[in-house]
């Protein structure tokens, strides 16, 4: 029987490395494909044939992409397969795309919807949609294959990984950030992770409409950050930390001179006079690092106007508060933590991280000083990403940083699917900087801190 009939037979059958049940398109099951072992010898032997030339530096990526689809058209014809011209062509465009691609998470980073793709092992990999985990059919067909996909990702950054440096963080052309680990750490074979990057930076209105912040709560951050309060934005993994920062950034006054300091680079700013730093690690004999710290430290000598730190995860952050605290007000980072307080400690547990051997209560003087507002994030249950509460840093008392919460999350329940229907909302206490923006020139409505939003007023909904 043709392979074209015994696809018709299937009740599911594949349509460019998807399964279509019913006429409904769903994630690929390169498993049940029947193509898949006659794409994995077509594959190999496309490899061979090419041997060196895929790592060619003087071919462009047009050059080698026609000399793949010239090779394969010769090993599928020299395989004498019983293909129609649909499955013969779908068979080159996977193969292609395995060879100068993503292989089966292409389908996945084009697709708008998938905002994290985490492949565990060959046959099992999940995509995040509107913050739920999704198992997909997906699989690659070797280790070698999910190897191959590492290294090209990697190697588009100058970066590396191999039996000596088997972990390494790297960024997609379009600013996705990828984190790949293969073994001997990763027991089960590779692993990677991919946090897609936006095609376009999600305004202010848009976290509105999401219901990440209220506008009241979107008027007064724009308030801080024009009035150089400066800014940490807690919260845990995938919370939406990167992304609130890049609409707190966006506030920032054009005329002023903006130093961003990441990882890898995922701000997206549209002023005028904005330098961005990105940190290196070390090449293959161990040497050439520049650390988030030694970033940190160049930038004082660069006359910013702000600093904005992706994330301080170490000593750093010892830096950055005296950055903080020496002319540089209204910057900006954001750090790890599951509730304001925790970022506090965290950050006093990172200062020390830095060598300095410091009494506790001069750090925790330089946190007082330095930080005036903790923006925290949450990921619910139902998915969304909220901030749950907006608190004031307001000195010391004793040994201790006091903290004030200016908004907290209410809690009220969900609703018939799953979703929260609570929202941000005043505590009544009205900030001790609000003086100071008064200073400065910001005016805050009367109303934002201690009488009802503007929801409330027209009505409860």
């Amino acid at each position: 029987m043709r392979l074209s009939d015994r696809l018709e037979h299937r009740q599911s059958h594949t349509i460019g490395g998807a399964i279509a049940v019913d006429g409904k398109r769903m994630p690929g099951d390169r498993g049940s494909d029947p193509l898949a072992k006659l794409k994995q010898r077509v594959q190999a032997a496309l490899f061979a044939r090419l041997g060196a030339r895929l790592h060619d530096s003087s071919l462009t990526e047009d050059k080698l992409l026609a000399f793949v689809q010239q090779e394969l058209a010769t090993v599928v014809a020299q395989e004498e397969a019983p293909l129609t011209k649909a499955e013969r062509q779908t068979l080159v465009r996977e193969v292609s795309n395995d060879v100068m691609g993503y292989g089966p998470i292409a389908e996945f980073l084009d697709d708008d919807s998938v905002t994290e793709i985490m492949v565990n092992s060959l046959h099992t990999i999940y995509v995040e949609r509107e913050g739920q985990l999704h198992r997909t059919h997906a699989r690659f067909l070797s280790e070698d294959h999910l190897r191959r996909i590492i290294e090209r990702i990697v190697a588009q950054v100058g970066r590396r990984i191999d039996e000596s440096a088997p972990m390494v963080d790297a960024r997609l052309p379009d600013g996705s950030r990828v984190n790949a680990v293969i073994p001997p750490l990763a027991v089960d074979g590779p692993a990677l992770t991919i946090r897609k990057f936006a095609r376009e930076a999600f305004q202010v209105d848009d976290l509105v409409s999401f219901g990440t912040l209220t506008a009241e709560v979107a008027d007064l951050l724009r308030a801080c950050v024009i009035g150089r309060l400066n800014i940490l934005v807690s919260g845990g993994t995938g919370t939406g930390k990167t992304t609130l920062l890049n609409v707190l950034s966006s506030y920032v006054p054009n005329g002023q001179r903006i130093v961003t300091i990441e990882d890898a680079v995922e701000l997206q700013l549209h002023q005028d006079h904005v330098v961005r730093l990105e940190s290196r690690p070390s090449n293959i004999e161990g040497k050439g690092e520049v650390s988030i710290r030694d970033l940190v430290r160049n930038s004082l000598r660069m006359r910013p106007d702000r600093i904005i730190v992706g994330e301080v995860r170490s000593g750093e952050t010892l830096d950055m508060l005296q950055a903080m605290n020496t002319g540089h007000e209204g910057s900006l980072s954001t750090v790890h933590a599951n509730a304001p307080r925790d970022a506090i400690t965290r950050m006093e547990t990172m200062v020390l991280m830095a060598g300095m051997d410091l009494p506790i209560r001069a750090v925790r003087e330089q946190i007082a000083a330095a930080i005036d507002l903790i923006v925290h994030l949450s990921r619910m249950r139902d998915g969304t990403r909220r901030v749950t509460k907006i608190t004031e840093v307001q000195g010391m008392q004793g040994d201790v940083v006091t903290l004030q919460d200016i908004f907290a999350f209410d809690d009220a329940g969900v609703d018939e699917h799953g979703r929260f229907l609570g929202r941000l909302r005043p505590t009544g206490l009205r900030p001790g900087f609000a003086e100071r923006l008064g200073r400065a020139g910001v005016e805050l409505g009367p109303l934002l801190f201690g009488g009802l939003s503007s929801m409330d007023r027209g009505g409860r909904r």
